[in-house]
């Protein structure tokens, strides 16, 4: 025969087991709950996945990106333009030096060189060059017209007499004297006329109208 309290000792020692199981299962429960709960999170907002990391683009909102994407690749530097160098001269043409030589000399240097002249005279009775432009001993092209500056005054030259003679020869007779050639009708043919007239005496410089291949009517004559 048993009294109460040993009853309810062995009530007390079987309940003791029996708690400790409810506590973990539940504590198990209450995990799988948070997980499912967050997995259930990501599928009720649409994302199978969880969202990538962002980055912030050029103007500064923010941008996704995912792992592993290429990297831009960088552009070619695209080279800058030089300036364009001067072309070499290949002939190995120069100006003569001039300077302090008679100005008739001067010319002459210059025709065989291949060069041609403008003459810019002075004062005075010095036929010798002060200067040209370009300066001796500089590259120049063949053809080029070289400027030499006289010190003194042009002297005077007598006007040729060129009627009756081809355009060609006129002018090269009349560069010679010194004088420029104008063909108020063309530069083919016979001179016919000129202006001055032939024997007229002028200066280094003076301009003189051939009429080449056709006589000049009296009023271009009364013009010149």
């Amino acid at each position: 025969m048993t009294d109460g309290s040993t009853d309810r000792d062995e009530v007390r020692s079987g309940a003791g087991p029996d708690r400790a199981k409810v506590v973990i299962g539940g504590g198990l429960a209450a995990v799988l709950l948070a997980v499912i709960g967050a997995t259930g999170g990501w599928v009720l907002a649409g994302d199978q996945k969880p969202p990538r990391d962002t980055t912030l683009d050029a103007s500064g909102s923010r941008a996704p990106t995912s792992e592993g994407s290429p990297t831009p690749r960088d552009r070619p530097t695209t080279a800058t333009s030089q300036p364009a160098r001067p072309t070499p001269n290949r002939t190995g043409l120069t100006v003569p030096e001039l300077v302090g030589m008679d100005f008739e000399e001067a010319r002459e240097e210059l025709r065989d060189r291949g060069l041609g002249w403008q003459f810019v005279f002075g004062s005075g009775d010095s036929s010798r060059v002060r200067s040209t432009e370009p300066a001796g001993g500089l590259p120049v092209k063949r053809g080029a017209t070289v400027k030499v500056t006289v010190a003194g005054a042009a002297p005077e030259s007598s006007i040729p007499d060129l009627v009756g003679d081809s355009c060609g020869e006129a002018r090269d007779e009349l560069v010679d004297d010194g004088f420029y050639p104008r063909y108020p009708s063309g530069k083919s043919g016979t001179v016919t006329a000129q202006d001055p007239a032939g024997g007229a005496v002028g200066r280094w410089n003076d301009v003189v109208q051939i009429w080449c291949g056709t006589t000049p009517s009296p009023e271009a004559s009364e013009e010149s």
